[in-house]
C-alpha cells in the first residue's frame, strides 16, 4: 500500500492513472477485482479516502476529498480515468470541476450528485436515520449496523460472495471516519452542472439499484455531453462487486473507446 500525503493506495501496473473511488461504506477492497482486471494495461489504483482503511485522520469538509484525490493523481501520473461508484462519483465531480486538469474521463457509477430527489429532505433524513442516528445517539458500531445497510443497498440476486465482501467493508469502517464522511456529504451541494462536463463520461448503474435510481443515472447521462449510459442487470448500489465481470466489461468498453 502507497501513502501520498496521508492517503493509502493500492497501485499495480503501469500505463495510463486508472483511479478507483469507493462509496461511504467502503475502501479501497471494493476494487480488488477491478485493480486485477485493469492492471495489465493501467496504472489501477484504489485508495482509501481520508478517514477510511489505512488513510489518517477525518474529513472536515467535502471538498477536501477532491483534493487528495488531485494529489493523489499527480503522485501517480496526470491525467487520470476517475471511476467514482457512490460517495466517489460525487468526490469526481467536484474533482472535475475544480482540479480539471487531474481527469482524463470519468465514470460516474451509482451515484445520485445533482439528483433533486435524492436530496429531498425526506431522502437524507432516512439516509442518516440508517446510518448516523445508531452510531452517534445510539453508541453502536458500523459492524452493528451492517447487516441492515447491506440488506438497504443490495440487490435482490447478490450473490453470497458479494454479500459477504459488502458486510466486511462495512464492518472494517472507522467510527469518526464514517460519521464524519455522512455529514460531509449530505451538507455538500456545489457540483457542477452536468452540462458543463467536459470529459469523455460513462454512467453506469445497476438496474435494481434503490439508493442511487437509475431514471436518475440515464438522466444524468443525457444531461452530459456525449456520456454513454450503461444499466447492469440485477445489480444493486455497488455494482462493481455484485457484478465484477459486467461492470469491468462496461469500463474496459468505454475507455478502450479513448485510446
Amino acid at each position: 500500500m502507497h501513502q501520498v500525503g496521508g492517503i493509502a493506495v493500492e497501485v499495480a501496473g503501469t500505463g495510463p492513472t486508472l483511479l478507483f473511488l469507493h462509496g461511504i461504506g467502503g475502501n479501497s477492497r471494493n476494487w480488488a477485482a477491478q485493480i486485477a482486471h485493469f492492471a495489465p494495461r493501467y496504472r489501477a489504483a484504489a485508495w482509501d479516502a481520508r478517514g477510511y482503511g489505512e488513510s489518517g485522520g477525518a474529513v472536515e469538509r467535502f471538498e477536501q476529498f477532491a483534493d487528495d484525490a488531485a494529489q493523489v493523481i499527480a503522485a501517480l501520473g496526470a491525467p487520470a480515468h476517475v471511476v467514482g461508484l457512490s460517495m466517489g462519483g460525487r468526490i469526481a465531480l467536484d474533482l472535475v470541476k475544480r482540479h480539471p486538469t487531474s481527469v482524463r474521463s470519468l465514470t460516474l457509477a451509482d451515484t445520485s450528485a445533482g439528483s433533486q430527489e435524492t436530496a429531498a429532505p425526506e431522502k437524507v433524513a432516512a439516509f442518516l436515520a440508517l446510518r448516523l442516528k445508531p452510531l452517534v445517539e445510539e453508541g453502536k458500531t458500523p459492524a452493528d449496523i451492517a447487516e441492515a445497510i447491506v440488506a438497504e443497498i443490495a440487490g435482490p440476486a447478490i450473490g453470497a460472495e458479494a454479500r459477504a465482501a459488502l458486510l466486511d467493508s462495512h464492518r472494517r469502517l472507522h467510527t469518526q471516519g464514517y460519521v464524519a464522511a455522512m455529514r460531509a456529504v449530505t451538507g455538500f451541494t456545489d457540483f457542477p452542472p452536468f452540462e458543463d462536463i467536459s470529459v469523455p463520461t460513462l454512467v453506469l448503474t445497476g438496474s435494481a439499484d434503490r439508493v442511487a435510481p437509475p431514471a436518475h443515472a440515464r438522466l444524468m447521462a443525457e444531461r452530459i455531453p456525449g456520456a454513454r449510459f450503461v444499466a447492469i442487470e440485477g445489480a444493486g448500489h455497488i455494482s462493481n462487486i455484485e457484478a465484477p465481470d459486467a461492470f469491468n466489461a462496461a469500463l474496459d468498453a468505454f475507455l478502450g473507446g479513448l485510446e
